[in-house]
């Protein structure tokens, strides 16, 4: 897939779309559409290509969770910072903003895992999180079950997904793919993490049948991380829904809001500071987030990314080169990459 290729073919079938759909029966306007949609800059602008630089390293010496995490594993800058939060005995309330493919993910759940191996011989739910979508839920699920199964001392740690969709065969059990989805034995047996989405966790604090699931964690200090994956999507009405089920949580399970390490993952924020973002995670979660609360992505400079290598390798064609780039001239796909 050539994207100057299909760039060009999407803008050319959305102009046949637009030219074809919309006519006009008024003679005076027979040439606007037409006009419109092929007027230069008008209505299409780009394709525009963004190349990204890779994510800064962290400290590559230092070793975090040393019972449950691999030295493999070499954190980002930005995963370092939110294990330096999240770690130890008083994990702090963390925001991760950072970009896509960055390891948020990672970045709150290795600090989850090794808290459930620490406390391994307490009983009771010790993370809820909430996704905004099922399917988010479903794919993360995937994550915690590929990291626990590949960590010899997590063996005994349960991951639970708690959604509303049902399965003909619920998994009773953890593997390499899946986590527990069985409600039922959920309930007799509740997991060490919770993964859910705010509905769900509703009918959990009010429907009969499931009280049993939070039988270890009442009057308990067991639960020590509250996560909302994406954050950003509970905006309006479903923001202020989550955040009344926050604190109906908090009043049942009888937890101190301080006593928990409260997470929030979004997407990268724009210059404008971090103070609005903030404010929103204070309000759904009833927490403070100071100004180191926000762990934002860093990137290696230009220079970095260059260093060691000759000045030469970043060229430019020149403009009597360009012919030479219009995959029209070449037989075959293979012979316009080589070009």
């Amino acid at each position: 897939m050539i994207p100057s290729v299909i760039s060009s073919q999407l803008i050319r079938g959305t102009k046949d779309f637009l030219s074809t759909t919309f006519p006009s029966s008024t003679p005076a306007f027979f040439d606007m559409m037409d006009s419109f949609v092929n007027e230069d800059g008008k209505l299409f602008k780009g394709p525009y290509i963004s190349v990204a630089l890779p994510f800064r390293k962290g400290d590559e010496t230092a070793h975090y969770f040393p019972d449950t995490l691999s030295q493999n594993f070499k954190p980002f800058y930005h995963q370092e910072l939110a294990f330096k939060r999240l770690g130890g005995n008083t994990p702090q309330p963390t925001l991760v903003a950072t970009g896509t493919g960055s390891g948020k993910t990672e970045a709150f759940m290795y600090p989850i895992l090794d808290y459930c191996y620490q406390n391994r011989d307490k009983k009771g739910i010790k993370a809820i999180i909430i996704y905004p979508m099922n399917a988010l839920a479903t794919d993360q699920a995937k994550r915690f079950a590929k990291a626990i199964s590949s960590t010899e001392s997590l063996g005994g740690t349960r991951v639970g997904l708690y959604i509303g969709s049902g399965e003909e065969n619920p998994h009773k059990s953890m593997t390499k793919e899946y986590v527990i989805t069985d409600k039922e034995l959920l309930g007799d047996n509740p997991p060490d993490i919770l993964l859910t989405n705010y509905k769900m966790l509703d009918f959990m604090l009010m429907r009969p049948r499931d009280q049993k699931i939070w039988k270890h964690n009442i009057d308990t200090d067991i639960l020590k991380f509250i996560a909302v994956d994406e954050i950003h999507t509970f905006d309006g009405a479903q923001g202020t829904d989550l955040a009344s089920l926050l604190r109906r949580l908090y009043a049942k399970l009888g937890v101190k809001k301080d006593d928990l390490a409260c997470i929030g993952t979004s997407a990268t924020l724009g210059s404008d500071g971090t103070k609005e973002i903030r404010d929103f995670a204070s309000d759904v979660f009833n927490a403070t987030f100071d100004e180191d609360s926000v762990v934002e992505e860093y990137r290696i400079s230009p220079d970095e990314f260059f260093e060691g290598h000759d000045d030469d390798i970043v060229t430019v064609p020149h403009l009597s080169q360009l012919n030479e780039l219009d995959y029209k001239n070449y037989k075959d796909v293979d012979a316009y990459i080589r070009t």
